[in-house]
């Protein structure tokens, strides 16, 4: 799918707290060599080389309009383009860090055990993958796909949840990792604006189902799945809105 950068940051507050999470809990001191997997527009990868301002901070992602931001933000930092499912590390990388990114990817699971096992002796995975699937928000973009003149291209379009139960992942690394941390955390996120979970999901799971319908029929699915959202998250007379978000966190250490 063609990623909007400046949709996407619109919501870049939000977005950012769980992967600032994540990176805090990486144990990792001084790392020579850190990918940023799905590193979209670099605003994470930024604080990645705050951290760790002697390693060398190489940014991945398939957008080359992400890229594009990124590059002209970070010019200092190094940014490949390149297809998650297919990338693996020329050499072994001390940290792989990604932030909801690796769900995208049709049966990811092979993908998790390969990244992993292609770490240096003590490295780390650390991922971040929304568990939301089974939201309103996510849920009233099927609804709305299947209530109109568009359900036969939509429909064919709709993806099941693609990220499983913790258990699915820890069965994967456990018996590969010297250490292993996972969690859960339900982020209450505060939005800003008219419509403001419609316009949260536009930049990533509504995406697609936009970009498949020309007009008028893309503004009247849009309209549909908006009205089905704002009565799930309705805006408050303070104008903000309230979107509990569900996300799933796994650092797995190498012995």
């Amino acid at each position: 799918m063609a990623w909007d950068p400046a949709q996407y940051l619109k919501f870049a507050g939000p977005r950012l707290r769980p992967a600032i999470d994540l990176l805090g809990h990486i144990e990792a001191e001084a790392p020579r060599l850190v990918y940023d997997l799905g590193c979209g527009a670099g605003n994470v990868t930024r604080f990645i080389a705050e951290r760790w301002p002697a390693a060398r901070i190489v940014g991945i992602d398939g957008s080359a309009e992400m890229l594009a931001k990124a590059r002209a933000e970070l010019p200092q930092l190094e940014w490949q383009q390149a297809d998650l499912a297919a990338w693996r590390p020329p050499q072994p990388p001390d940290v792989i860090y990604s932030n909801a990114a690796l769900h995208w990817i049709e049966d990811h699971h092979p993908l998790f055990v390969a990244l992993f096992e292609s770490l240096a002796p003590g490295g780390t995975f650390a991922v971040q993958i929304p568990r939301n699937f089974g939201a309103p928000s996510h849920t009233s973009m099927g609804e709305a796909a299947r209530t109109g003149p568009w359900r036969a291209t939509l429909e064919p379009l709709l993806r099941p949840a693609p990220v499983d139960p913790p258990d699915v992942y820890y069965n994967l690394l456990a018996p590969r990792a010297a250490k292993l941390d996972m969690w859960e955390t339900d982020y209450l996120q505060v939005l800003d604006g008219e419509h403001a979970v419609k316009e949260y999901t536009k930049s990533t799971w509504l995406s697609p189902l936009l970009a498949a319908l020309d007009e008028p029929q893309r503004s009247r699915f849009e309209d549909t799945y908006t009205k089905l959202v704002d009565a799930h998250y309705p805006r408050r007379p303070d104008g903000k809105t309230l979107f509990p978000f569900r996300r799933m966190f796994i650092v797995a250490t190498k012995g």
